[in-house]
């Protein structure tokens, strides 16, 4: 009879495993050690199906509190490789945990973190195995965005389109649309700090023949003045002791309405065209 070869399994990986004895907890799973001590719990909570004796079965494998490793019916929902839209669900000194769909939150270390996600921020990641066997995230997902991406149809410029931003670099960010487009915004298009995995709706500016797509998350000049408008004359309606003037900052100005100096004077201009304010001594006030 020849020995069991022996394996070495890890926490926060999975694995396919035989069901070799029942306990009133659950039933226990070879371990592959040759050692019964070394079997790992597949507790009834963790179970999705009935597992018997000698059922060979898929579990996702973590530490409990004990730092015993433990297994779960309940894997990633994702193939290794594979990328999706993924949750942040906590965080440590080293990293966050995204929601996979498995027992416990997978690890992304800083390292393949693009900026710095929050608890409850969503963004796009990929599936790996890192160096020590466990599965791992990571938000570089360009290459993959890529090979998944199709290029634009029946889009023109002008046209509004949305998705989730994946990559932010000197030069700009990158979008990935609802289509499965991939858009660039340039850094002058973008006139707010923006956070990998956010949603945006963006202005077609040029369509390239590769089938990709430039855009800008500045409105066109003649929408961006009335809602710059609107703004401005709700502010001034609520805050009558804040003047506001022709010499007020262009960082105050951006601090309270995220606009430039430029798009406050013509959005002042178009107030005070309708007769909704008046300019006095101390700058602008509603009539």
């Amino acid at each position: 009879m020849t020995d069991k070869k022996k394996i070495k399994l890890q926490p926060m990986s999975v694995a396919k495993l035989k069901a070799v004895r029942e306990s009133d907890f659950g039933i226990f799973l070879d371990a592959g050690t040759g050692n019964t001590s070394d079997d790992i719990l597949l507790h009834k909570n963790q179970q999705t199906a009935e597992v018997k004796i000698g059922d060979s079965v898929e579990v996702f494998l973590y530490l409990n509190p004990q730092k015993k490793l433990t297994a779960s019916m309940k894997v990633p929902k994702m193939r290794v490789g594979q990328i999706a839209r993924l949750k942040v669900i906590n965080k440590s000194a080293e990293g966050i945990f995204l929601d996979v769909g498995a027992e416990r939150g997978i690890f992304m270390p800083f390292a393949e973190m693009i900026g710095r996600p929050a608890v409850g921020d969503i963004v796009w990641a990929k599936l790996y195995v890192d160096k020590s066997g466990r599965l791992a995230t990571s938000m570089k997902v360009a290459d993959e965005i890529r090979r998944a991406s199709v290029p634009a149809k029946n889009i023109k410029r002008g046209d509004k389109i949305k998705g989730a931003i994946y990559n932010i670099t000197d030069s700009g960010a990158f979008m990935f649309s609802n289509e499965k487009f991939i858009v660039f915004i340039a850094q002058k298009e973008i006139p707010r700090a923006l956070k990998c995995g956010e949603i945006v709706e963006a202005r077609v500016t040029f369509v390239r023949e590769d089938g990709r797509l430039n855009a800008s998350l500045i409105q066109q000049k003649e929408f961006a003045r009335h809602d710059d408008a609107e703004k401005i004359f709700k502010f001034l309606r609520e805050n009558k002791n804040v003047n506001l003037s022709d010499k007020t900052e262009p960082k105050k100005i951006y601090a309270l309405f995220h606009i430039s100096k430029a798009a406050f004077k013509r959005a002042i201009g178009h107030l005070l065209k309708k007769n909704l304010i008046t300019k006095t001594p101390d700058g602008f006030k509603v009539v």
